[in-house]
């Protein structure tokens, strides 16, 4: 029988729910268990995909095309597993199966409440993943805060699963926040206390605390803690902050939370759980022995979530490098002819990110461009590569209005053009090109040499194309296209053949890179930022 962990969260948002459920995971993991990670946000949008990144930061796509929340991500990283469509759920996709059900006549004329009809179709959903019997421990974090309208039913729904299921097969992890105030030089309590007072008012009662503090926890701030919460002293564990999520699941592992955890659902531990790569890993990352600086142009740098996998990814490929990886996140609405060089001269390598709409392309195209002529490694994701393949029609084919269909619908140069199945598309949640495609790489390409094979399957969030009519010219000037979708030839890479390293991707690798795996285009990238960083030092040396 699959066992039940809840997370939940009290006192604040962002306390870290997504990292701890992923940092248990990874112990129980390597502890022999078969686990995996479900997300229930309480928002009614059916998923993120209709969120704008400052809302919500980046839309985390898995392999089966599902939009999601970003906490999937850190599942994927952490475990080195994939997530489904099954993993994320909102309160939008609970109430769009209930209101259809009513209206097909399911309930057989009953009055639809949310008690027990909202609370039935959410435990469904909480237990689906179980069915397969494919995992021993399933973990579902709940998304908010307790005490939020929007949680209550969620809440409920474990009340009743916990009830259901027995105390030794479901439990109840809380992560709170023990602040500390500085005039009075000492750890509050009281919003913990508050925060568990609000869940047992609802009916469930926390099995183990994760104490989020900046300070570290004496014994009697546990034992007053457990005390008035109702757990045992054990089972408060103390989250002190540290400098990289990645320290986290060592951090647990000394408080002895995934030990806890299976004694309280009555499982054994299995081995010792072995984390010396996950160390290594670390050591890389805390001993660099190289730094390189890179630019991320994009255009909601104002907020790092919006392109945390982005970021997580250069965290993986600089430690393949033994290199510390310094990113400078850059508006590219403030980028123009005038001062780009100023902007990014400094710079090891350039990334242009993902994104939508028409605000900041004339920068980025801009920043393509001094990457180019200035030998710069370069590398375009999705968007990014689309601008790539514009400024190369506007600065070297001569194509003076090369634009994408996007930005420009008249245009009478759509280098990058609507893709034809999108054409009648009228709904904008869910219909993009979404999840795993195939794509044959050319053989001899630096994609090629990069993936060290010639077939790859990478993840899309996108509904323009690089427009085939131009194929030839553009070869013929030096862009080729390196990889195609084998089924219906849609252009997945582009590189440029003299140059130090000139990469864009009309897919997501960011979403497929773990700490296990750190994904091969952002390692190799790090590694042509790295030589040109060496490049350099050594002329100005001469």
């Amino acid at each position: 029988m699959t066992k039940y962990i809840f997370v939940t969260g009290g006192v604040t948002s962002s306390l870290g729910k997504g990292i701890l459920a992923a940092s248990l995971a990874k112990l129980l993991q390597a502890r022999g268990y078969s686990v995996t990670i479900q997300k229930f946000d309480p928002y009614i949008n059916i998923d993120p995909g209709t969120l704008n990144p400052y809302e919500h930061g980046e839309c985390y796509v898995t392999a089966d095309g599902a939009e999601t929340d970003l906490d999937l991500g850190h599942y994927e990283r952490f475990l080195n597993i994939a997530t489904s469509q099954a993993n994320n759920v909102t309160t939008g996709r609970i109430y769009q199966t209930v209101i259809d059900k009513e209206r097909e006549g399911a309930y057989l004329g009953k009055t639809v409440q949310v008690i027990p009809h909202i609370t039935d179709e959410i435990k469904r959903r909480m237990k689906l993943l179980a069915e397969n019997g494919k995992y021993d421990i399933l973990i579902t974090e709940i998304g908010g805060t307790t005490g939020d309208i929007e949680s209550l039913p969620y809440l409920e729904a474990v009340r009743q699963l916990k009830w259901e299921l027995g105390p030794s097969n479901a439990i109840v992890i809380h992560l709170t926040l023990i602040p500390f105030l500085k005039a009075a030089k000492e750890l509050k309590t009281k919003p913990t206390q508050h925060s568990v007072k609000t869940m047992l008012e609802i009916g469930v009662q926390p099995d183990i605390l994760v104490c989020r503090t900046e300070k570290h926890l004496n014994q009697d701030v546990r034992r007053k803690i457990a005390l008035f919460c109702n757990v045992n002293q054990n089972a408060v564990i103390e989250a002190i902050d540290v400098d990289t999520i990645y320290e986290v699941p060592l951090v647990m592992l000394k408080e002895k939370l995934d030990r806890i955890t299976l004694a309280k659902l009555k499982l054994s531990a299995k081995t010792e759980p072995d984390m010396d790569r996950w160390k290594d890993f670390l050591t890389n990352i805390h001993h660099p022995t190289n730094e390189v600086r890179i630019g991320l142009i994009g255009k909601y740098v104002e907020l790092q979530d919006a392109y945390k996998s982005i970021h997580e990814a250069f965290i993986h490929g600089g430690s393949v490098n033994g290199c510390k990886v310094n990113v400078e996140s850059i508006h590219s609405q403030d980028i123009d002819p005038q001062n780009v060089a100023e902007k990014l001269q400094h710079l090891d390598g350039i990334l242009v990110a993902p994104g939508f709409g028409e605000r900041g392309i004339e920068g980025k195209i801009t920043a393509i461009r001094y990457a180019r002529e200035n030998n710069i490694p370069f590398f375009g994701i999705c968007l990014g590569m689309q601008c790539a393949v514009v400024e190369f029609g506007r600065n070297v084919l001569g194509i003076k209005d090369a634009n994408s269909a996007e930005f420009s619908p008249k245009t009478q140069n759509p280098v990058i053009d609507l893709m034809e199945e999108q054409k009648k598309v009228v709904q904008k949640g869910g219909t993009m090109r979404l999840g795993a495609y195939p794509c044959r790489l050319k053989k001899g390409s630096k994609a090629a040499q990069i993936y060290q094979k010639t077939t790859i399957q990478e993840r899309h969030r996108h509904r323009y194309e690089f427009n085939n009519k131009y194929l030839k010219p553009y070869a013929r000037h030096g862009m080729i296209a390196s990889g195609i979708n084998p089924k219906t030839n849609l252009v997945e890479i582009i590189e440029l053949k003299d140059h130090a390293w000139f990469v864009g991707v009309q897919f997501h690798p960011e979403l497929k890179s773990t700490v296990e795996n750190p994904h091969p285009l952002f390692s190799k990238f790090i590694t042509a930022a790295l030589d040109q960083k060496i490049a350099k030092e050594y002329l100005v040396k001469q």
